[in-house]
């Protein structure tokens, strides 16, 4: 519930899981020397495993371009900024929604608008089978740094066992059939169950995501967006009174209602354990927690969309996405073209779809027999599938690093419930403004 927006995954430490052909270490695989395609990204040994088959896919398509992969440590964003700076840049980068920004910024990624005007043809494949918020995630200042390959916005699960057991109704399975905050509250009343002692022994509900982050969920969900424009905004809306009310309904879920741990218990537990062993009822998350809830023994789950607040306008989720861009400095462009065109095209992204690991970003593979086949066990597949489609995005600037450690320093005691959740409209609203006019 703490954890840093990077670590919403673990990220490899070693090469080791996918063999010593597939990967080498970042400083010879970016050799000059080298004729490799390099390819820099971040995963976990399954979602390492899944872009493997994208690669293996590629080569089979494209014998003539061989693609090393290179896999990050638990800083990608310093990893890339360092090596980049030394002229040992991959020639095609994983770019996160939060950070690209900065290094489109500082020349680091290459504008696609200057591939796609040369590939009028599957430009034109690609705007119609687009979403367009998420392809629009990765547009800045007039240029456009990356394609989406994935969304990974946040949904709820939940313990279909335990909804039955407390004989409350079964949450909604539509993004435009959205239930209340205070629907939502009453469910996760009903389900949070204690010992004769007090002490509980299932909570309502359990944050797997970024506290502050999920925090500003329910700010959006209560009808405002995080900044508006979303692109290169000047002000954030930590003092529009609806989007703190949301922020404070987050919080009174365990600090008042005590139907979710605190801050301070989520220190010594693992949320995601507390869903996976039927001791929690209902899990914030996105879609990189189904494989571990899928395999967890005995968990009989669905997903369901967010609540909404009195001020909102139906639920959202955050768009949640990564993409594949391009080095400026990559000698090897054109070979970089393919890759990113075959990975965030048609076939890449059926082959995404069908891996149960990552929902697809184009509409084609969103509604595939292939993702479907690989969700059977989700009676509410149009969370998945309409989640592209309602979503809304965080704020996208080159100063978000900044912004995001006032973050972490102003809703620590909101979270706790030492501080109202109105106070984030004095400091942090001031100190996150100052920062977006001199970056």
């Amino acid at each position: 519930m703490v954890a840093k927006p990077f670590g919403r995954r673990t990220l490899l430490r070693g090469a080791g899981v996918l063999g010593a052909a597939s990967l080498a270490p970042w400083p010879s695989a970016c050799a000059p020397d080298d004729d490799a395609l390099t390819f820099f990204f971040a995963a976990n040994p399954e979602e390492a495993d899944a872009r493997m088959r994208i690669v293996d896919a590629f080569e089979h398509w494209h014998p003539d371009i061989k693609v090393r992969t290179l896999l990050s440590g638990p800083d990608p964003m310093q990893q890339m900024s360092t090596f980049c700076a030394g002229d040992k840049c991959p020639d095609v980068l994983m770019a996160w929604e939060f950070s690209y920004a900065g290094l489109a910024d500082r020349g680091v990624l290459l504008d696609l608008n200057t591939m796609l005007a040369r590939d009028p043809a599957f430009a034109a494949e690609l705007k119609r089978d687009s979403i367009s918020a998420l392809y629009e995630t990765f547009t800045f200042d007039g240029g456009q740094y990356a394609f989406p390959e994935q969304w990974s916005g946040n949904f709820l699960y939940y313990n279909k066992k335990h909804f039955a057991e407390a004989g409350v109704p079964k949450p909604p399975g539509q993004w435009d059939r959205p239930w209340s905050f205070a629907e939502f509250l009453d469910t996760a009343k009903a389900l949070t169950k204690r010992d004769q002692s007090g002490r509980v022994t299932r909570w309502g509900f359990v944050d797997t995501w970024v506290a502050s982050y999920s925090a500003g969920l329910f700010g959006m969900n209560n009808g405002v967006p995080w900044s508006n424009p979303r692109m290169n905004p000047s002000h954030l809306n930590f003092d529009n009174a609806a989007f703190l009310d949301g922020i404070q309904f987050y919080a009174d879920l365990s600090n008042k209602h005590k139907v979710a741990p605190t801050a301070s218990e989520t220190q010594s537990m693992s949320t995601m354990d507390l869903f996976s062993s039927g001791k929690a009822a209902m899990a914030l998350g996105g879609h990189w927690r189904y494989q571990t809830f899928d395999r967890a023994e005995g968990l009989d789950f669905d997903v369901t969309v967010l609540p909404t607040g009195p001020h909102g306008h139906g639920a959202k989720s955050n768009i949640g996405t990564t993409g594949l861009a391009i080095a400026a400095s990559s000698g090897r462009r054109q070979q970089a073209w393919e890759f990113v065109k075959f990975a965030a095209g048609p076939v890449g992204q059926a082959i995404i779809g069908e891996t149960s690991l990552f929902v697809p970003v184009l509409r084609s593979a969103i509604n595939s027999a292939g993702f479907a086949d690989a969700h059977r066990r989700i009676g509410n597949l149009a969370v998945l599938t309409g989640g592209p489609a309602h979503s809304e995005g965080l704020p996208v600037s080159p100063a978000w690093e900044k912004i995001n450690a006032l973050m972490d320093r102003n809703f620590g005691p909101v979270l706790r419930g030492s501080r109202p959740a109105t106070s984030l409209a004095g400091g942090l609203s001031r100190e996150v403004d100052e920062v977006l006019r001199n970056p």
